[in-house]
Parts: structure tokens; sequence; C-alpha cells
């Protein structure tokens, strides 16, 4: 129902004329009588007024669905950073009581999940900022590196806070649950995130029963075992075993982009920058379009990490061009994000 209709019916059921409801909303009776006949649209500023009248959301007064109102929140949290505060209750509230209508849970406390998480993202660069400002001029305070620990995701050299036992508990917790329901099916990423925070926390003969177990369940992402298997070395500390390993894998996945990309974030992890560029960059072209920006984004922190500023800004520009014309991204938050990176580089660049 358009609009208009949506007022009018309210408007009657409220029992307001056109003129108490114009006066409510301090417009001319005639500007009511527009919206009503599809003439004219109520400005964008006059919604919340409206919808409070009338004791109903913005979004029941364009009759969105659940479906509609899911994909709203989703859209919003991909331009939107930070959320007003109205509007972050307001998206809570809506996907609270969507988890008492819909039998797809999982969708909605992924969406609770995300809308948190835009929120801890956008709070997390106000830390920072503001936990920096404090460091630059009392290098000393303890307080702020901590927070800083917090909001940027650095090093923590207390191997009792570093330590990822907790997650590693979960996901052992999640593929143990999911083997009970489904026997049959074996799902494979939590054996991923599982073998990660396992050669994090180098307890690498867990890790290898993992991807021992892992190697039985499908074979379309076989290149990751013997990526699994040289990190696992190199968390062991044999850098020559763990480098033969890739080595060899390279003579039978030197075309997949998948194994490519892999084997660019190890050598990445062990410094090997200069390689892991290449393969990257390998990873990159050989990619179906469209592409993800990935590749890209860990050629430019190479380049930041080089101080190769301008390289890093140029950079940039490829992911930039990349949202633009294979993914048709122009205005969102993390096209918005790429442009302070390549902004923050470039001044780098004439600060020289």
């Amino acid at each position: 129902m358009e609009l208009g209709n949506v007022i009018k019916k309210m408007r009657f059921r409220a029992s307001l004329t056109q003129e108490q409801l114009a006066e409510k909303l301090g417009v001319s009776p005639q500007s009511v009588s527009k919206w009503e006949n599809g003439i004219s649209m109520p400005d964008i500023s006059l919604l919340p007024g409206i919808a409070e009248i009338f004791g109903v959301t913005v979004d029941e007064l364009f009759g969105l669905n659940e479906s509609e109102k899911l994909r709203r929140i989703e859209n919003r949290l991909a331009f939107e950073e930070p959320l007003p505060g109205d509007v972050f209750w307001a998206y809570e509230d809506d996907l609270t009581h969507a988890l008492e209508k819909t039998e797809d849970k999982a969708k909605i406390y992924s969406l609770l999940a995300h809308l948190y998480h835009h929120r801890m993202a956008s709070d997390a660069k106000k830390v920072s900022q503001y936990a920096r400002e404090s460091m630059k001029r009392a290098p000393e305070r303890k307080d702020c590196q901590w927070l800083l620990d917090m909001s940027e995701g650095q090093a923590v050299w207390d191997w009792n806070i570093s330590n990822h036992a907790k997650v590693i508990a979960f996901y052992q917790e999640i593929i143990r649950e999911d083997r009970k329901v489904n026997p049959d099916r074996r799902t494979w990423l939590p054996h991923f995130w599982l073998i990660d925070n396992l050669i994090a926390d180098h307890r690498t003969k867990e890790a290898r029963e993992v991807l021992d177990d892992f190697s039985k369940i499908q074979k379309d992402r076989d290149y990751m075992i013997p990526a699994y298997q040289a990190s696992i070395a190199l968390a062991e500390f044999d850098e020559k075993k763990a480098d033969a390993i890739m080595e060899e894998a390279f003579q039978t996945y030197r075309e997949d982009p998948g194994f490519l990309f892999e084997a660019a974030q190890y050598y990445a992890k062990k410094g090997s920058y200069e390689r892991a560029i290449t393969a990257y960059e390998a990873s990159y072209e050989r990619d179906k379009k469209p592409r993800f920006i990935d590749a890209l984004q860990g050629v430019m922190t190479i380049y930041e990490i080089q101080g190769k500023y301008q390289e890093a800004a140029n950079t940039c520009d490829r992911i930039l061009e990349n949202l633009k014309t294979e993914w048709n991204l122009t205005e969102e938050a993390l096209v918005r994000e790429i442009e302070r990176e390549r902004s923050r580089y470039l001044e780098k660049v004439r600060g020289r």
C-alpha cells in the first residue's frame, strides 16, 4: 500500500481530521491532503512524528514485511557507521521480536550479532582515537595501552590473557554436537576455525588430530591440508620443514587461487613479504569475478609495513575499482574505509 493511503487509513482509525493531523505535525491541511491523494510525499524528517502519532514504527508506515525489514537492517549496517542510538535500539527491538515469529532463528541471531558488532567496531574506533591521543601526551599510561589491546586486537604478552582456550572449547563443542545431530555430515568450517586457534596457541598435536579428521570430510578444499601442515610445522619452529611442505604443494596447486591465497598468508606470517605479494597477486589474477578484495588488502598491508606508502595508496585505488566495477559498491562503509586508508597513505607520502 502506498504511504499516502496508509496515512489516510491510520488517520481514520485515530479519528483525526486532516486539519488535526496537520496541526500536530506543524504543516498545512493541504499538505496532508496531497499526501493522501498521492500528489506528494511527506518530508523524511516528518516520518518519525507521523509514526509516533499513530503508535506505529516507521517501517509499519511503509508496510514492510518481516523479510523486507531484515533486508533493510542488513543494508543499513553495510552503509552507515555509526548507527544513531535510537536506530540501533529500534533494530535491536525488531530483531528480538522477529525471533518469536521465524523458524530461521540462526538468521536472526546472526543479524543481532552483526548489529552489536557494528556498534562495537564503531566504538572501538573511538576508543583507539582517544587512547592514542592520550598516549601521545603520556606514553607511560598503561591503562590506554591496554585499551588499544582491546580495541585494535594488538598482541598481548600475558598468556593468561592471550590464549584461545575458551573459543577452542566452543568449536570443539560445535563439532561434537553437529555429529550427534548429523552423523553423516561433517561441516568443514568449524574444523578450520578450531585449527586456526590451536595453531595460534601452539597446541600442534591437537591441531594435527583435527586436520586428520578434516582430511576425511571433503576433497574440494584439499589444498588446505598442506597449507595447515606447513603452518603447524612453523608453529613448532621447524621453518625448514614448513617451507618444504609449501614448495611441494606448489607443484600440485600452483594454478589454484585458493591455494595461492593460503600460500600468500603463510609467507606473510613468516615475514617473507616479497613471496607473499607474488602469491597474493597470482591468487587475485586467477580468481573468478567478482573477486574478493582480501588478496589486495594483504598486498596493501605489506606495502605499509615496508614503508612503501605510494604503492599502498595505489593498491587502495585497485580495491576501490574492484568494489565499484565488480561489486557495484560506491557508497558503502567499506568504500569509505578504503578511501580513508588511501588518504592516510598519501599523507605519509607528502610528509616525507
